[in-house]
């Protein structure tokens, strides 16, 4: 077993217990900070091709970088697109984080591209992933279970969550509650009693399907992360690095 496929069942052990894991967002690039938080005691990092100004080119060195702190990287891939989880998956992500799912058939298809036959319809080959065929006999284990996470940050998805919850090979969703929020008209209105409403609902059909919900907590704030923890959030991310700069050296 590889030791990416290792990191990535240690987290869904984690989860499988009730226990939390917790990760952060790399948005800036560089491979410095990509070992900087892959050594920062985290169980992954998220390398955000949504938001962050990544190209698929940079993600080979930003992968490795965070592995050489035992830590999984992960890719936020920029759309629900099966183009988008081949090639990161291929340059060595660990997993794949799907923005915007707002049904059960589009996470199905997203789920399907990221694991080759017999799982799913992802083009087997030669890749960083696998040492372009060094290791291809140890990856075969590995693509058919990559790990997989849903982000809920739309009310259609909200609407739609009973259905998202039942798909097969899903192994946590997280709330994006900016863009949620913006869904609903409440731009980052976090206390309105609609999104507490909303973001109660999300988590009592997590808790009725048994699928590990988490939340964002994009400010870096101890006292909000144990609140989280508190409230039986398991798949957490913390912070980003760009918030961690700024936040640092006002």
């Amino acid at each position: 077993m590889s030791k990416r496929h290792e990191l990535g069942n240690k987290i869904r052990q984690k989860l499988e217990k009730g226990d939390v894991s917790i990760g952060t967002w790399q948005q800036i690039p560089h491979a410095s900070i990509s070992e900087i938080l892959g050594q920062a005691g985290y169980d992954w990092v998220a390398v955000d091709m949504e938001h962050g100004s990544v190209s698929v080119d940079q993600l080979p060195d930003l992968f490795r970088a965070i592995e050489l702190g035992g830590t999984l990287p992960l890719a936020r891939i920029a759309e629900p697109k099966s183009k988008d989880c081949k090639q990161a998956l291929d340059a060595g992500a660990g997993g794949i984080i799907a923005p915007m799912i707002e049904s059960a058939d589009q996470l199905k298809t997203i789920r399907d591209a990221c694991c080759w036959p017999p799982t799913g319809t992802r083009g087997v080959g030669f890749s960083r992933a696998n040492l372009f065929g060094k290791h291809f006999d140890e990856y075969k284990e590995e693509a058919q279970a990559p790990l997989f996470i849903a982000q809920i940050e739309h009310i259609n998805a909200v609407n739609n969550l009973e259905e998202i919850l039942q798909v097969d090979g899903l192994d946590a969703i997280i709330v994006g509650p900016y863009d949620l929020s913006a869904s609903m008209g409440l731009i980052a209105e976090f206390d309105n009693e609609g999104f507490v409403t909303v973001m109660d609902r999300i988590i009592n059909l997590c808790d009725q399907y048994k699928v590990p919900y988490g939340d964002h907590v994009v400010k870096p704030n101890p006292n909000l992360l144990e609140k989280r923890i508190k409230q039986e959030y398991q798949f957490l991310a913390y912070s980003t690095d760009g918030v961690f700069i700024y936040k640092s050296s006002k």
